[in-house]
């Protein structure tokens, strides 16, 4: 692997200790306290949108740490059955109707907490959103991975700002990777418009291909065992009930790659013409 990608992270395994409030999202996520003192915002396997969301979201937060991307840690976490008999909450809501969450192994993304950050929004004015530390790495180098992935839900993002850095400029980190590969279908409709951010102007810096780089070189030279050290830990009940569905997800992954910069481009040649500075 280039030296310029990240090291893989190592695997997060965590047990739930308290149920703090439910998430907005199509997969009814939990904000949950763990044993190791920090909140996640945890995906159950039984949850209304598909169980292939968890592996979703592990697949494609490894790939986007490989690359260089901001994402916030990923871990297994375990919930018990005590714990889910302690609270009625964590349940789900299926129209007129509730079904409990199951007890087992989910995905949990670390969620920002008072005490590293003083301040986590999910929306900023344009103003700050110019401002923002790493709007390149976060818009370019998530719009290729978006592309690569064929991300077929709006981008995610939060901003924060450090609790020692009041005055200081937002950075951001990419969430929400549950629709990648097109929810729990594992495959690919690629559209010149999918994937682009609604507001516009963090576009204006791209002035051609070259613009998205190190992100775009970067996903062109992942190997076959690059992608398959980022599924390695997925548990198989998170990836439905066809045998070998996960290992060709990753043969198509690995085969996309030589496609990206077409993909780039039909964006571009799109209706929407979404980068006005293209050279």
């Amino acid at each position: 692997m280039s030296a310029s990608l990240a090291a893989e992270t190592p695997t997060l395994r965590v047990v739930a200790t308290e149920f703090v409030r439910p998430m907005r999202g199509a997969s009814q996520p939990f904000l949950m306290r763990c044993d190791d003192g920090h909140l996640y915002v945890v995906k159950f396997r039984n949850n209304p949108q598909h169980v292939r969301v968890l592996a979703n979201e592990w697949l494609a937060g490894r790939l986007a740490r490989r690359i260089g991307l901001s994402v916030p840690d990923g871990a297994l976490v375990s919930v018990g059955p005590e714990l889910l008999a302690a609270n009625n909450a964590l349940r789900f809501q299926l129209g007129e109707r509730s079904a409990p969450c199951a007890a087992g192994i989910h995905f949990g993304s670390r969620f920002p907490q008072a005490s590293e950050y003083s301040l986590v929004v999910d929306f900023l004015p344009d103003r700050l959103l110019r401002g923002v530390r790493n709007l390149a790495e976060i818009f370019l180098g998530a719009f290729a991975l978006d592309k690569w992935t064929c991300n077929c839900d709006g981008r995610q993002l939060v901003f924060h700002r450090g609790s020692n850095q009041e005055a200081s400029t937002y950075a951001a980190f990419l969430i929400d990777h549950g629709f990648c590969f097109n929810d729990g279908e594992w495959n690919f409709p690629d559209s010149p418009v999918r994937s682009l951010y609604p507001r516009r102007l963090v576009y204006e810096g791209v002035r051609g291909l070259r613009s998205f780089e190190p992100y775009l070189p970067r996903i062109e030279n992942l190997t076959p065992g690059d992608l398959e050290n980022c599924v390695r830990e997925i548990p198989p009940e998170w990836c439905g009930q066809e045998t070998g569905s996960l290992m060709r997800l990753i043969e198509r992954l690995y085969e996309r790659r030589r496609r990206l910069r077409q993909l780039i481009i039909d964006a571009k040649n799109s209706s929407l013409r979404p980068f006005p500075n293209w050279e």
